[in-house]
């Protein structure tokens, strides 16, 4: 045993000028600690639980099967394909872009003009 400034140091927790804490408050601390890890793990535990009986499971199971035999069974662009498809759309979007900020700068212009105007 480690006795420290007088008294018995059973569970190895250095003098640091106050009491040393007992075993239940240390236990305590760790089960704060763990408390929110715990329930969480409960409450997955008990969806879990839940979708199991339902049958959802089972069912999003067979999806995922089903999903994955259907992608399979598409056709799949090549690299060259894709570069050209990528860079329409790069393309269209640099167009579009510019045609919206061309179609704001005339209505700003227009309404500019309707502001100043003298009637």
């Amino acid at each position: 045993m480690v006795y420290c400034g007088g008294l018995e140091n059973r569970f190895g927790v250095t003098p640091d000028g106050g009491s040393n804490p007992s075993l239940s408050a240390k236990s305590w601390k760790i089960v704060k600690e763990y408390l929110p890890t715990i329930i969480w793990l409960l409450v997955l535990g008990a969806v879990f639980g839940f979708l199991w009986s339902k049958g959802y499971l089972l069912r999003f199971g067979v999806y995922v099967g089903e999903t994955r035999e259907e992608l399979r069974k598409c056709s799949w662009p090549t690299r060259d394909e894709l570069k050209g498809s990528t860079l329409v759309v790069m393309v269209s979007i640099v167009l579009l872009g510019g045609f919206t900020v061309i179609s704001d700068a005339f209505v700003l212009w227009v309404v500019k003009a309707l502001m100043n105007a003298q009637w």
